[in-house]
């Protein structure tokens, strides 16, 4: 029986040495070079840009001076309150302690000017009996109508001059109280024994 010859064999050892030889190589690389069969999941969240609800500061600082500008005004109207006496009781306080005068101590034009007063008239000046204002407050509050003013001459002065009697009543010819100013209102002296006709 021959054997068979090695030139027989080789083709077929060849050929199974190479595919093994290739199995070998591919294993490797297979080993070296992992198939990612898994999907890569993003973890990552969208950012979602969530805006600041603060308010335009324009219109922040326009609230906040609104709002400062009130409490000042109420501050301010408390305390002129708390500071400030009525005006009423501040006008009649200050009648109070107005000096008094006599009709003795009284110019001779102030006592005729009285008189003419209690007389009814006539009056020397076209302006005698209209209303006083009192718009300084230097005497009692009273309604519009109670008081009405009559000139004193003033000898060598070309007008009206300063000085003035002011009479408050419900008749002008009956007064229940006067007063006398030669400064024009700028201060007065209540007449003391003003109902005794002069």
């Amino acid at each position: 029986m021959k054997q068979p010859s090695f030139s027989r064999l080789a083709p077929p050892f060849l050929l199974i040495f190479s595919l093994l030889l290739c199995f070998g190589s591919l294993s490797a690389c297979i080993e070296q070079n992992p198939v990612q069969t898994a999907t890569t999941v993003s973890t990552e969240r969208p950012s979602i840009e969530i805006q600041s609800s603060e308010p335009d500061s324009a219109g922040e600082s326009l609230a906040e001076t609104q709002l400062s500008e009130s409490d000042a005004t109420e501050q301010s109207s408390a305390e002129t309150q708390l500071s400030e006496p009525d005006s009423t009781e501040q006008s009649s306080a200050e009648a109070q302690s107005l000096e008094t005068i006599s009709t003795k101590q009284l110019t001779p034009e102030a006592r005729e000017t009285l008189a003419l007063i209690y007389k009814n008239g006539p009056f020397p000046y076209s302006r005698d009996g209209i209303v006083f204002e009192n718009r300084e407050k230097l005497l009692p509050i009273k309604t519009k109508g109670y008081y009405r003013e009559y000139t004193v001459p003033t000898p060598g002065a070309k007008d009206r001059g300063a000085r003035r009697i002011v009479c408050g009543g419900d008749k002008p010819s009956e007064p229940d109280i006067c007063y006398y100013t030669d400064d024009h209102y700028l201060s007065f002296q209540r007449i003391q024994d003003e109902t005794a006709k002069p």
